[in-house]
């Protein structure tokens, strides 16, 4: 789950880590009322959406009147903003960040992560930091510096001071990083998070240390334990069908390709994607309905499918252990009478009642294909798509 800058700052807030203030609006006039309220001569007028680059898209800019708030959240407010970061999405600009204008003397990187290289988490860092930090990897990789945190020791102040000196901070912002660092560690680990970036965590002309843009990622595997983290997810910012698919418990990934995919178990999921591009087709989804495979699911794992003008077929791959074959057989059918499908569906059934679950399909009267295994159903899929 991704949030948003003001969303991650207050998050940074609650753990001592310095941001500058800030107020969020959904109008130009809300966003007039915000820099009025935080007093001041200059502000920044910051576009909310999932996706980094926003600085190159028009999504950040400097104003020094309440005329030029306005006009910046006129312009933002109400737009599809599209980022180098945005995997080709527009996503919808419903909130702008209103904050204070700070003097930047010096920007800097920083981040915390799960490194699945060291299976650990780790620190990130770098004495150049901003909208250039990929570039910055690229061509001098020698100014990034990582930290491994030992899971049973944490982190440690020490190793802050070494990553501070690096850095070539001063000994007051050496304390301050250390400061930062403790108190990302502590937030990392007590809300689960997946990635905390700081890009910039900035030098100020007052030579103060302080977290000007963040991004936080959690991790959607421990949601139970932090409703209040759930209670800030934007779904405006999430692919439709995902979000759809996230209502009805369903695990769904978006893909570019012709084939629709129905399956049950993640494993199978992939095995099944993998098969198709075997085949010379490329899957429109990953779609993993779960263990209990009942009509409601799998109409609503049709209409998932469907909602992509992409798809040409649906390959429908079911083991039946958990719900037996011929209850699955019946789900589907009555799953394509309920939606109305127009287009080729493919099915394999494998598991407990198997024979009766084909039977049932193959005196449906409805357009099922059925398929003896896995290469047979993606072959006949690919054919389907391609026809």
């Amino acid at each position: 789950m991704n949030f948003h800058e003001y969303q991650a700052k207050e998050l940074f807030a609650q753990y001592g880590i310095a941001v500058p203030p800030g107020k969020i609006a959904n109008s130009a006039d809300a966003a007039v009322d915000a820099a009025k309220a935080l007093g001041g001569t200059q502000w920044m007028v910051k576009a909310q959406i999932h996706a980094g680059g926003r600085g190159k898209s028009g999504g950040v800019k400097f104003c020094r009147s309440f005329d030029d708030v306005r006009a910046a959240a006129k312009g933002m407010l109400g737009t599809n903003m599209e980022t180098y970061q945005s995997a080709g999405r527009a996503l919808p600009v419903n909130l702008v960040l209103v904050t204070d204008a700070t003097n930047i003397a010096k920007e800097l990187y920083l981040s915390i992560l799960v490194d699945r290289d060291s299976k650990s988490v780790s620190f990130i860092a770098s004495k150049h930091g901003g909208v250039d930090i990929e570039q910055v990897a690229k061509e001098t990789p020698e100014d990034i510096h990582t930290i491994v945190i030992d899971f049973v020791e944490g982190l440690q102040p020490y190793q802050c001071r070494q990553l501070g000196f690096a850095m070539d901070l001063n000994g007051k912002q050496v304390n301050q990083l250390t400061k930062i660092m403790l108190g990302l560690y502590k937030l990392f680990n007590e809300q689960d998070l997946a990635l905390v970036e700081l890009n910039p965590l900035a030098i100020l002309e007052d030579g103060n240390l302080a977290a000007l843009d963040g991004k936080v990622n959690s991790d959607d595997n421990a949601e139970f334990r932090h409703p209040n983290l759930a209670a800030m997810r934007d779904l405006t910012q999430e692919d439709a069908a995902e979000a759809a698919a996230l209502l009805n418990n369903l695990n769904y990934v978006t893909m570019d390709g012709t084939i629709g995919c129905m399956v049950n178990g993640a494993g199978l999921a992939m095995a099944t994607m993998d098969v198709i591009k075997l085949a010379g087709g490329e899957p429109a989804n990953f779609l993993d309905v779960g263990g209990g495979a009942t009509k409601e699911r799998v109409t609503e794992a049709f209409k998932l499918i469907l909602s992509s003008d992409k798809v040409r077929c649906i390959l429908v791959n079911i083991f039946g252990g958990i719900v037996r074959c011929d209850l699955i057989a019946e789900g589907i059918i009555a799953a394509v009478k309920e939606v109305g499908l127009k287009i080729p569906v493919v099915v394999r059934l494998q598991g407990t009642n198997v024979d009766q679950g084909r039977e049932l399909l193959a005196n449906s009267g409805l357009a099922i294909t059925p398929a003896d295994d896995l290469n047979d159903a993606a072959q006949k899929a690919v054919a389907a798509a391609q026809g």
